[in-house]
Formats: C-alpha cells, sequence, structure tokens
C-alpha cells in the first residue's frame, strides 16, 4: 500500500483544518470475513482536492457535503472533490472491512479456552486506515466520538467514557464522549466478553480487564494492578502541571498484539502475556510495572502533546521509557526498575548503535521521507537510548531544571502538536546551561562515547573517548569489590586524576546515569572477572554485565569467555532480573558468535549454570529464573520429565508457560511427540497452549516436523503468535543439514509474507534463524538486502547482516 510521504502530509496540513471524526463500527458479526464502518468526517479546506486514507474497503460508498459520489479509490485512498463554497465539508463513508489475524487492524481473536471471540482496534503507523476512513496523520488531530454495535453480552471500551452501555441496555449498542483532539492512529475499541475491575480514583473512572478465560489471573494480581495505576497516576499528577488530559483510564490486556503496549488515550492496551497463568515472575512484574507508568506518561507526552512528524518518535517514545522506569522505581514499588533498563534494554541500544541502520535519537525530518520509513525508528535508539540520553540529561541539567523545562513544554502545547525545536526552547528558558549545543551533541549525532580508566603511577584517571558531556557517578571498590567511595564527575575533553582514589578498583558510571562504552583499566576488569557477583549493588552489577556483552559484541572477550564468566558468577546471583537477562543475551550470542559444533555444548554449559544456581536453593522468584535457564538449554531429559510428572521445580508449582518451555526442549530432544504435546494441551486449552503446541511441534527434530511447521507458518492469514511460535520452534534444532533448507526459503518467501503490514514485517523480521549462517546463506542474505524488499523487513535483515558479521 502508498505510504503517506512527508511531502504530501506536510501539504495536507496546510489544506485541512478544523477536523472531527463520528466513527461507527458494527461488530455483530464476530465471525464473518468483514465488519461495518461508517465514518463521518468534518473539516475545512482550502484545495478543492484531497484524500481520505481506507485500505481494503468492500461495499464502499461515499458521499459528500450531502450527494453520493464514485471517488476514485484505489484500494487505500479516496480521492475526494470538494465545493469551493461550501465553507464546512461532510464526507460521509460507509463500508465493510477484513478483520485481520496480524496485530494490524481489527484484531479478531478465539480463546480456544472458552471458544469465545474477542475484537481489537490496534492502530498505529498507516493503520487507522484499517478500521474507519479518516486523514491518518499525527498533525490533523481532531476530537473522535465513537459508537458501536456489538454482541449484546459483550463489554465494549473505547478512548471516552461509555455514555451508552450496549450490555446494560441488552441491545449491544455502545456509544462514547467525544475525546479532545487526538490523532488518528490513537482511536482504539476493545470488545469482548472481558472480565473487568472497575474502580473510581480521583473523580475518574478506571478499569483493568482481560480476557474471561483469564478471570482467575486478574483477580489474583487485581490489587497490584490497582495499586501500581493509582500509584502512577498520583505521582504524574504531583510532577506535571498539566492535569490528567482524557475523561477515564481503562487499561485493557488484549490477545495478539503486536507492542508490549499501545498508549490509546484513556484506554490502553497492552498484551496479555503481562497477566500469565501461575505465579507472576519477579521480572514480569517489575517489567509491568514499568509498562503501566510508561503508557499512563504518554497521556501526556504522545497523547495530549503530540510529535509532528515521525522524526521525533524519541519526543514520545524516549520520554516515556525513561518516566516509565522512573516512575515504577520511584513511586510504584519496584526499585528494580533501573536493573530492568540496565541490563534487559541498554545492550540492544549499544548493539544498535553500532549497525549501519544506527540514526541520531532525533534524526533530521528528511531523513524520515515517509511512514514506512517512520516504522523503522521505533526501535532501541528511539526507546532505550533516548532513554538514557534524557536520563543524562535530567541529571546533567539537574532534575529541577529538567521538570520544569518539562512542563512548559507540555502546557504550551497541551492537545497539539510539537517538535525538537519546541522542546530546546522550553528547556532552554529553565536553566543557563547550554541546552541547544547538548542537542546537537546528544540528540542530533548517532554512536556513543567510551569511558576508559588508565592508571598513571597507580591513581586512576578517567578520561573520555568522544565528543559529549557525562556527569556520571564513579564508583570505587577495595580487593573484596566491597564499595568504600561513590564520586559524581562531569566528564569533558581534559582526563580526570582521581589521587584519593589511588590502589582501589574502579568503575565508571555505576549507577548507570550516561549511555557510554566502559573499558576499565587491567586491574580493575581482572577484579570485576573475579569478584563481579561479590558486587552489593544490583545496579552495578548489571552496568557491568552489560560492559561484559558489548565486549562479546565487539569481540573483545570471545564467546566461551563469557560463558566462563556465566559459569562463575551466574549461580550466585541473587536478583532474577539479572539471572533472565544474562541467560537471554548469553544465548543469544552463544548461537550467533560460536562455531557450528560448539553451540550445543556452549548452551548446555549456560543450562548447567543455571541447574547450579537452582541447587542453591534460592528464593522463590530467583530459583524460577534458574529454572527458566535450565529448560531452555538442558541436555536431561529425564529431569524435565520428573518435572513434568511433578508438576513443580524446586518446591514451586510449574507455571503453565515454564511446562510448555520444558515441553518444547523435550520435542527438541526428540522425548515427547505429537501425542504426548496434544496431551498437555488437553490438560489447559487455551490460547496459550495454542502457542506452547505451535512450538514444540515445530521443535521436534526430524524433516517431516520441520515440513509441517513450515504449512503452519506460510498459511496466508495465520496469526501473528502463531507465526512467531512455529519459527521459534522450527529454528531449535540450530545449525546444520535439518534446517538449511529452509534457512534458504525463509529467505525467498519472508518478503511475501512481510508485505501483510508493517508489523506483521517486524514478526516476520524477529522470526530469522537465530544462529550463524554458512557462507552461502550469508550470500543469499546479501542478495536479498540488495534487492527490493519492504522498508521494515529491509531494516531487520540488514541489522541481521551486520549482527552476523
Amino acid at each position: 500500500m502508498p505510504s503517506l510521504t512527508l511531502i504530501e502530509a506536510r501539504a495536507r496540513a496546510q489544506q485541512i483544518s478544523e477536523v472531527s471524526y463520528e466513527v461507527e463500527l458494527d461488530l455483530t458479526d464476530a465471525d464473518g470475513p468483514t465488519f461495518g464502518s461508517r465514518t463521518v468526517t468534518r473539516f475545512r479546506s482550502t484545495t478543492e482536492s484531497t484524500f481520505l486514507e481506507l485500505t481494503s474497503a468492500r461495499e464502499l460508498t461515499v458521499h459528500v457535503d450531502g450527494s453520493l459520489v464514485e471517488p476514485a479509490y484505489d484500494g487505500h485512498r479516496i480521492q475526494l472533490r470538494l465545493d469551493p463554497s461550501e465553507a464546512l465539508h461532510e464526507v460521509v463513508v460507509d463500508a465493510r472491512l477484513p478483520y485481520t489475524t496480524d496485530g494490524e487492524g481489527m484484531h479478531r481473536a478465539v480463546d480456544a479456552a472458552d471458544g469465545e471471540t474477542y475484537l481489537g482496534a490496534y492502530l498505529g503507523l498507516d493503520i487507522a486506515q484499517r478500521v474507519y476512513a479518516c486523514f491518518d496523520q499525527n498533525d490533523l488531530k481532531a476530537p473522535i466520538t465513537t459508537s458501536v454495535a456489538a454482541d449484546p453480552r459483550w463489554t465494549v471500551l473505547a478512548n471516552g467514557r461509555a455514555v451508552a452501555d450496549g450490555a446494560a441496555n441488552g441491545d449491544g449498542r455502545w456509544t462514547f464522549e467525544a475525546t479532545p483532539p487526538i490523532p488518528p492512529a490513537l482511536f482504539t475499541v476493545a470488545a469482548g466478553p472481558w472480565r473487568s475491575v472497575r474502580w473510581q480514583h480521583a473523580g475518574l473512572p478506571f478499569g483493568w480487564h482481560a480476557r474471561a478465560s483469564l478471570g482467575v489471573e486478574l483477580d489474583r494480581d487485581a490489587a497490584e494492578l490497582r495499586s501500581v495505576t493509582e500509584r502512577c497516576f498520583d505521582h504524574y499528577a504531583g510532577l506535571f502541571d498539566e492535569p490528567y488530559p482524557f475523561d477515564s483510564y481503562d487499561q485493557v490486556l488484549v490477545p495478539g498484539l503486536n507492542w508490549g503496549a499501545q498508549e490509546m488515550p484513556g484506554c490502553v492496551l497492552f498484551r496479555d502475556e503481562l497477566l500469565p497463568r501461575g505465579r507472576v515472575p519477579a521480572e514480569t512484574r517489575v517489567l509491568r510495572a514499568s509498562i503501566i507508568a510508561h503508557e499512563m506518561a504518554h497521556m501526556w507526552f504522545g497523547d495530549s502533546m503530540t510529535m509532528t512528524w515521525w522524526e521525533d518518535t524519541w519526543l514520545q517514545e524516549s520520554f516515556a521509557d525513561y518516566m516509565g522506569y522512573r516512575v515504577a522505581a520511584g513511586a510504584a514499588g519496584f526499585p528494580g526498575a533501573q536493573v530492568t533498563h540496565e541490563i534487559m534494554q541498554k545492550p540492544a541500544a549499544y548493539l544498535a548503535d553500532e549497525r549501519r541502520s544506527t540514526h541520531p535519537v532525533a534524526p533530521a525530518t528528511e531523513d524520515v521521507p515517509d511512514v514506512d520509513s517512520a516504522a523503522t525508528i521505533f526501535d532501541a535508539i528511539s526507546y532505550a537510548k533516548g532513554n538514557s540520553v534524557l536520563r543524562q540529561l535530567a541529571t546533567w541539567l539537574g532534575d529541577e531544571a529538567f521538570l520544569r523545562g518539562v512542563n512548559d513544554h507540555l502546557t504550551r502545547h497541551r492537545f497539539a502538536n510539537a517538535s525538537l525545536a519546541d522542546l530546546v526552547d522550553a528547556l532552554a528558558d529553565a536553566t543557563d546551561r547550554d541546552v541547544r549545543a547538548w542537542v546537537d551533541l546528544w540528540l542530533r549525532r548517532s554512536g556513543f562515547d567510551t569511558l576508559r580508566v588508565e592508571r598513571v603511577d597507580g591513581v586512576p584517571v578517567l578520561h573520555r573517548d568522544g565528543s559529549r558531556p557525562h556527569r556520571v557517578t564513579v564508583t570505587a571498590y577495595d580487593d573484596d569489590l566491597t564499595e568504600v567511595a561513590r564520586l559524581l564527575v562531569d566528564v569533558a575533553d581534559e582526563p580526570i586524576p582521581l589521587p584519593q582514589l589511588a590502589g582501589r578498583v574502579i568503575v565508571p558510571n555505576a549507577a548507570g546515569e550516561t549511555f557510554a562504552r566502559i573499558v576499565l583499566d587491567g586491574r580493575s576488569r581482572a577484579a570485576v572477572a573475579a569478584g563481579l557477583s561479590g558486587i552489593g549493588d544490583v545496579v552495578a552489577r548489571a552496568v557491568l554485565w552489560t560492559m561484559v556483552l558489548d565486549e562479546v559484541g565487539t569481540r573483545a572477550l570471545p564467546v566461551d569467555g563469557l560463558v566462563d564468566l556465566v559459569e562463575r558468577h551466574l549461580p550466585v546471583e541473587p536478583d532474577p532480573t539479572v539471572v533472565t537477562a544474562i541467560v537471554e543475551h548469553s544465548l543469544r550470542l552463544v548461537l550467533l558468535r560460536a562455531g557450528a559444533g560448539d553451540v550445543a555444548g556452549l548452551v548446555e554449559r549456560v543450562a548447567e549454570a543455571c541447574a547450579a544456581g537452582l541447587a542453591a536453593a534460592p528464593a522463590p522468584d530467583v530459583a524460577a529464573a534458574f529454572a527458566r535457564g535450565v529448560v531452555v538449554g538442558s541436555m536431561d531429559a529425564d529431569l524435565l520429565l520428573g518435572w513434568l510428572d511433578a508438576d513443580e521445580v524446586a518446591g514451586q508449582p510449574m507455571t503453565p508457560a515454564l511446562r510448555w518451555r520444558a515441553v518444547q526442549r523435550l520435542a527438541e530432544l526428540g522425548a515427547v511427540d505429537a501425542d504426548g504435546i496434544e496431551a498437555e494441551r488437553r490438560l489447559s486449552p487455551g490460547l496459550e497452549a495454542d502457542i506452547g503446541v505451535a512450538a514444540a511441534l515445530a521443535a521436534r527434530p526430524t524433516a517431516e516436523a520441520k515440513s509441517a511447521a513450515w504449512r503452519v507458518a506460510a498459511v496466508a492469514d495465520v496469526g501473528n503468535r502463531i507465526f512467531d511460535a512455529t519459527f521459534r520452534g522450527l529454528w531449535a534444532a540450530g545449525p546444520g543439514d535439518l534446517l538449511a533448507p529452509y534457512v534458504e526459503r525463509y529467505l525467498r518467501e519472508a518478503p511475501g509474507w512481510a508485505a501483510r503490514g508493517q508489523g506483521f514485517a517486524q514478526v516476520v523480521g524477529r522470526a530469522r534463524p537465530p544462529f550463524a549462517l554458512t557462507p552461502a546463506q550469508l550470500a543469499m542474505l546479501d542478495e536479498a538486502c540488495a534487492g527490493e524488499l519492504p522498508t521494515v523487513l529491509r531494516r531487520q535483515w540488514e541489522d541481521w547482516r551486520d549482527d552476523l558479521g
């Protein structure tokens, strides 16, 4: 489909104004191929011709200013001819649009646990037009009034408060208050037999909603979810001058969402994997709280104040990411949130900043020429690096000045659009520091600096290789790696001797305030290698583990050296987030960096390190993290079968997620067949089981199983979750003759799959083989990248090629 260009968007924004929408959706035929969409768009225009976006419409009728017309329609755009004598135009578009299963548009999911259907408008870049006719661009914000016809048994949720409740009335007809002006892409509807928890807070209605089959889990976590929501809301109310911009706050855990969550005004969507069955892992609870805080920050950053064009993606995502971890740690009761950022998210940002696709946190407008290009910068740079850069900005400016500038910016652009220049003006007014120079160095340039420690006559000297100013914590340790001193240091052009720390082990950026590579002096590096697990501060451990991962990425440390450190330090790691992150990062690097003959042994060594940690009887949350590490790479089928038979590990019941991962591993080892996998499904049927079955069946190490898996993935309307799970299982056999034909088929056929849309293209790109390729396969990848590819998939594959080296 044609992607809206910057030139087109700027021209239309100058011609069109005072837009409003009335959107009527008919979801009563939830099992059919299409749903009804009727949009009344009112606007003023200075041009006689323009266009509305609407994708894949059937039974299309269009009325312009009261007259039925036959517009030119190419399947994506409705061309309009306007009478210049009309002051206010009204265009009414009626159509039927297809349901989807790929997480873009009106997504339909059927829960195998009870046969119930759920529908959700999952929108985003170039996706609003799959649900209703609109001017699909950020800077034509408009109030939207929504009405929905649905199954009378269902609850329907949308951006505003319900003023007619179709369930209470028994007719299935819902209407909602008009929103303030919002971007078209932030419209949403979520319809189905939701299990709901509702309450009032700060004079507003709040709610959490999940699939009916997750009712037990929602009840289990309701008190925590409510507490996190209220704490975040109250904290933002004190932090921001602008009041909460909308009339309600619903949060919906939906099936099949491509993103972790989406910040729809007044009705936030979360992927429902954040409400797992069984015991909730500690790291999931921390991450969930951070996402709740992140999406709530978007009510101000993105929903009220919205970027004008997509080069300022960071203006919303970096801020929300920064505020999410900050508020989860400082207000919501999850002090470990910063650890999640440092060890789970930041390593990906360093990696992204060294690929050919790197870009400044705030790229130039002309570097984002269309919406397809914009989809490629929703990445680790716009999120994790941008988060880190904003944390450095707050540290460098001082928190008071930083928040003063932010509040000024939000007030100036309430329910409007803004750009980087607008933010810089507000920050400059809040401080006497040279914000514009800082922005040029940090936001307008890609790459990162190095903070390097050397010894001169026993005195540690801190150097900066690069050009950016850094304000960071330098921590000193004794020979037992007990912290003895902590300094806040400004690092610029001149080296900084630290004579007061002579003879000590030195770690710069130990609190993670900046975004920079760390290179330790020989003495400090040796001490860390020997005693990393003995450092008491978990953030400092996370920073140092990230340093080690970076060394593997740059090949300064061989991958077996990483596994040596994992064996030495992971079994005594007390933080479950660190355990989970190091297992995931280590396995990724083993698959990419190790020779084909070494992969299985290194994976098993990581699993054995986790088994050693589990044997030490750690706290339940840490034990759960170690157990997940064991099932990923253990060669001991009897151990895993014993866990399944007992339905417990280390005295704790197995969660369904852990059971399915163990079943997949047993399938990889040839220790469970299709009948055994189906028997496991029957224990607890549902969407989660469908996904587990897809991965386990695909993981079986036979040619027949791989062929069957390919047929599942290649179905034209395969769901995004089944597609992802099938490839996860298919590649589980690792490099070798069994999978070689499928590497080649993936390279040939993936571009066609990616044409379904930007979100599904991301899923397709992530489904690539996770292991090193042969020279012949690398040549095929190079040839594919030199040819025609969908924009989003091209970005994914070029990054893949860079990671392969």
